[in-house]
């Protein structure tokens, strides 16, 4: 019935287990994937989209590294934008809106086709643990199945309680049952566990609306796309999106059942995701604003199904539908379902080293929103890096970890086990003190040659990253090589109102200057005959006009970052007794000696270790 053991088994098939699974067995660990229903592998349980703001960047992170977020979000793409593009190429985010039946179709075929890797429907209840190592997992129908590590993705599920007004019943989603048994296991190993919050909004017939009375949100005029791969080409064709707004008569309509809400009322304890509030939660907090904007997205290309984006609620059904009928366009709605909220376990990931590793059991892993994190894109990029650093430990191979310069991963696993969360945790581009170095566009060169070393990311992906990178390269040197006159870089200067010159100079210089664009630079022949003759395409040009015109600023982070990785070779010993030295605050001493950091650097970012603190690390590590 199974392999006589697993090298990896994968508890859990959302986006963080479907990485997970997908990346041990690309690696060559002979792996195996528990889910409850295997006709729901990588559901979209909220918003029928991939990417947005900093989650982008994390899911062209993925695709650089050979995971399949990339591939399943370009081939299931109803639409595309690129957000952010007003603000430097730092902040540029891509995001999709998918077709939510593709996508979950595309994931599972994909995973089918992946070597290595077995598949089986049931419910973990328990693990199998011998000597603080885990060797296994134990099902509902008593089946004890062999693995030497076992990764864990229950989402939403753990002890999962939905909320719709008054009512309360069992679930890790609507209209599947929760899964039971392992939070208890975990508590007896000695894991602390706390409990979290997200909410839905409700799903409604597009039959029944009158969009008409909306503004229009209309992709991209020249679509990209997510992978880096030629497995994925961009949309020829775009499904629009529509946006409506609240307004005083339906805030006043929504107040009517905040009595039996139980946002207000008690019935929820834990707390929900601080930048994704609900409805009720908007208008309570924010009771100045006479609106908020509601986007109403396609759930497909086919589909009439229809999500309301900014209508999270766990309000009664009918004072959903009474407010929500009061917005334009919402007139002679129909509802699919309602909004609910769920309440489920969680693991506060301090318990967790850098490789996702649990410090109290060998060989068991946590990812996704087990660990306090909420979204698909962060949920699926811990899935890989657990299971990679799985199938390495396996195979007594070296861990795989991203430090916070190398990676929105880095920095998202960094910001979990170091300062831990108390509320579902989202990425954002703020988090990322290099966001200069951790672009969208340049993932593939920062992660590509990293995941191709460990054997994840193709031989054929690292040629294609090496063409691109060398494009790039040369035409920067060409500009930094060559000169111009006057008489020919004047007219551009002047007809973009910068300042004028007398003599000649390099492309690079001028090209440097911030009104000026690539556009601008190919009117020059010797330019235009340089990027025909390279046959350069829309990737290479922005790429190089993004090096040149932020050479200074990447030069300055990288220095930074060089400075931060001086202290990330301060190693402090395992089991450490911080009690010793005497100068360390009381806190410091708390916060260090349950986090235990690895290095000096990490210790910096723990919330409560000051400077000062850190100097008196510094000073008895003899620096």
């Amino acid at each position: 019935m199974f392999a006589n053991e697993y090298d990896v088994i994968v508890v859990g098939a959302g986006h963080a287990g479907s990485e997970a699974a997908a990346a041990a067995a690309n690696l060559g660990s002979r792996t195996l994937l528990v889910t409850m229903n295997l006709q729901h592998i990588a559901q979209m349980s909220c918003n029928p989209a991939m990417g947005g703001i900093a989650k982008g960047q994390i899911v062209r992170e993925i695709d650089a590294m050979g995971g399949y977020s990339g591939i399943v979000s370009d081939k299931s793409a109803i639409q595309f934008k690129m957000l952010n593009k007003s603000k430097g190429p730092a902040m540029w985010s891509p995001r999709v809106q998918s077709d939510r039946m593709r996508f979950a179709e595309t994931w599972r075929l994909l995973l089918e086709q992946t070597p290595n890797l077995d598949f089986y429907q049931e419910m973990v209840v328990g693990l199998l643990v011998e000597n603080d190592r885990v060797v296994g997992v134990k099902t509902s129908l008593g089946l004890s199945i062999k693995g030497k590590s076992v990764v864990l993705t229950n989402g939403t599920f753990l002890n999962g309680l939905i909320h719709i007004g008054e009512k309360q019943f069992g679930g890790g989603r609507a209209g599947e049952k929760a899964a039971t048994g392992i939070t208890e296991v975990l508590v007896t190993l000695g894991f602390e566990a706390g409990r979290m919050k997200t909410g839905t909004p409700p799903r409604v017939d597009g039959r029944s609306l009158d969009f008409s009375k909306m503004s229009i949100q209309p992709g991209d005029d020249e679509p990209q796309k997510f992978s880096f791969s030629d497995e994925t080409a961009p949309l020829l064709e775009q499904k629009p999106c529509h946006m409506s707004h609240t307004s005083p008569l339906v805030h006043d309509l929504l107040r009517e059942g905040f009595d039996r809400s139980p946002m207000f009322n008690g019935s929820i304890k834990s707390l929900g995701p601080r930048y994704c509030p609900s409805i009720e939660d908007k208008i309570n907090r924010f009771a100045d604003k006479e609106r908020h904007q509601l986007f109403v997205e396609p759930e497909g290309w086919n589909t009439v199904e229809y999500y309301i984006n900014g209508f999270s609620t766990s309000l009664p059904e009918d004072i959903q539908y009474k407010a929500l009928k009061a917005c334009d366009g919402f007139e002679n709605v129909k509802f699919f379902r309602p909004g609910y909220a769920i309440e489920y376990d969680y693991f506060p990931p301090t318990q967790l080293e850098h490789t996702l590793e649990t410090k109290l059991v060998s060989g068991l892993y946590f990812a996704g929103q087990i660990n306090g994190t909420t979204g698909y894109e962060e949920a699926a990029s811990q899935g890989m890096i657990a299971g990679i650093n799985a199938h390495l430990k396996v195979h007594g191979k070296a861990p795989f970890i991203l430090k916070r310069d190398e990676a929105y991963i880095g920095v998202l696993i960094d910001d979990l086990i170091t300062k831990g969360t108390k509320e579902p945790y989202r990425m954002f581009t703020s988090r990322a003190e290099y966001r200069t170095l951790l672009r969208q566009d340049n993932a593939d060169f920062r992660l590509t040659p990293k995941s191709f070393e460990i054997g994840l990311a193709s031989e054929k992906r690292m040629k294609a990253m090496e063409r691109k990178y060398s494009k790039s390269d040369g035409f920067i040197q060409f500009f930094k090589d060559s000169s111009v006159t006057p008489e020919i870089i004047n007219p551009i200067l002047e007809s973009k109102q910068s300042a004028l010159v007398k003599q000649g100079d390099k492309l690079f210089k001028f090209f440097s200057r911030p009104n000026i664009t690539m556009a601008d630079m190919c009117q020059i022949k010797e330019v235009e005959q340089y990027v025909n003759l390279h046959e350069l395409d829309h990737e290479s040009l922005e790429q190089t006009e993004i090096q040149v015109k932020y050479a200074g600023y990447i030069e300055k982070e990288k220095a930074n970052a060089d400075k931060l990785n001086r202290l990330e070779g301060i190693k402090i010993p395992d089991n450490f007794d911080y009690t010793r030295l005497k100068s360390l605050s009381f806190e410091a001493v708390e916060k260090l000696s349950k986090i235990k950091p690895k290095t000096v650097s990490q210790a910096s970012r723990i919330s409560g270790v000051s400077p000062n603190d850190i100097s008196v690390l510094l000073v008895y590590m003899g620096r």
